[in-house]
């Protein structure tokens, strides 16, 4: 992930992912809606637990994005993960369980970070705040059964520093959801397969509410697209030294973006992740877009910031003020999801071709 770690370093954006799920067709998909049609994405996408109860009453197993079949004596009943991970489950329906988390968590000014989406942060212990931190005596202490994470370069969990990662998961067992090169619904549906195993009610009437606004807030995205053809989108992130082209080939969000005729602009000189491609400034009016979706997390740039750039002013998405907020690790989760395709929809419909 060395990669993908020196963008971090320097504020810029971090991976997404890819290609369509399984053998389920893109209008399938987008048509499936309710508890019916949820569970068999969910058993299509391979999730599988054993006869443990809440209480731990019997042996748990769970299959992940590694291959690995995780289990334990009983389910989980003390989970720390990634805060993107436990966000998404949260989403599902999986809370009491939850422990601690690392990642980006809380704000400087000591409210929660966008990326903990619903999360009750306030009684979770923060193991790591920032890439690089994870502090293994708070997470031993937390006694965890199970540790969830993305996973955006295969067998690579996500902010799990590698010069401790032995010692990490030698605390307890690991369950990964695969984030790079899977277009977006397919981490949404593995994470609901998790959030199943751990006990969540996916026939909840707050899941399929979800799951039927994201259906429609695809459609919309499509329809958008559709009465807009031609109009010129770039993913972009920026920090003081370079400005970064992300790929619609692995990022996952871009790619199903892409799926759903949004005219994403592809980067040729992606870097050897294939995430994105790191221009000077000099050179950020590289690519013409009509549209610029800039990374909206608190370790990028914001417009706000680029006042002293002025190659970003002379970008004719800023000129005509199409700039709009883009998340690149959205929260896998139907209710993570659907408000960013409802926001996008509206920006791309309303947006005017700059050439």
């Amino acid at each position: 992930m060395s990669h993908i770690r020196s963008r971090h370093r320097s504020r810029g954006v971090l991976p997404g992912a890819g290609l369509t799920s399984g053998g389920l067709t893109r209008r399938g998909l987008l048509g499936a809606g309710g508890a019916l049609a949820l569970g068999a994405l969910i058993s299509a996408c391979g999730g599988e637990s054993g006869n443990g109860s809440g209480s731990g009453g019997g042996a748990w197993t769970f299959t992940d994005d590694r291959g690995t079949k995780v289990g334990v004596k009983a389910r989980p009943e003390r989970v720390v993960g990634y805060v993107g991970t436990a966000a998404a489950l949260y989403d599902f329906g999986v809370d009491r369980q939850l422990v601690g988390v690392f990642g980006p968590t809380r704000l400087r000014v000591g409210r929660p970070d966008p990326q903990a989406g619903n999360l009750p942060v306030d009684r979770l212990e923060v193991i790591g705040n920032a890439f690089g931190e994870f502090n293994i005596e708070k997470y031993a202490a937390l006694r965890p059964d199970l540790l969830v994470d993305n996973m955006f370069i295969q067998n690579e969990l996500f902010y799990v520093p590698a010069e401790s990662k032995d010692k990490i998961f030698a605390l307890a067992p690991s369950a990964a959801i695969a984030a790079g090169a899977v277009a977006l619904p397919r981490p949404i549906e593995r994470t609901a397969a998790l959030a199943a195993a751990l006990g969540a009610d996916l026939k909840s009437a707050k899941v399929t509410a979800a799951k039927a606004r994201f259906d429609k807030a695809a459609e919309a995205v499509r329809a958008a697209a559709e009465a807009n053809a031609g109009l010129k989108v770039l993913a972009a992130s920026t920090s003081p030294d370079l400005f970064y082209a992300s790929s619609p080939g692995k990022n996952t969000d871009l790619i199903y973006l892409k799926e759903l005729g949004v005219d994403l602009i592809v980067p040729d000189k992606v870097g050897q992740d294939g995430y994105f491609e790191e221009l000077s400034w000099e050179n950020a009016g590289k690519y013409k877009a009509d549209v610029i979706m800039l990374d909206s997390r608190t370790q990028a740039l914001q417009p706000k910031d680029l006042g002293s750039k002025p190659s970003w002013k002379d970008l004719p998405a800023v000129k005509a003020g199409q700039v709009v907020p883009w998340q690149p690790e959205p929260r896998f989760s139907y209710e993570g999801g659907a408000p960013i395709l409802e926001a996008l929809a509206t920006s791309i419909k309303s947006a005017k071709k700059t050439g």
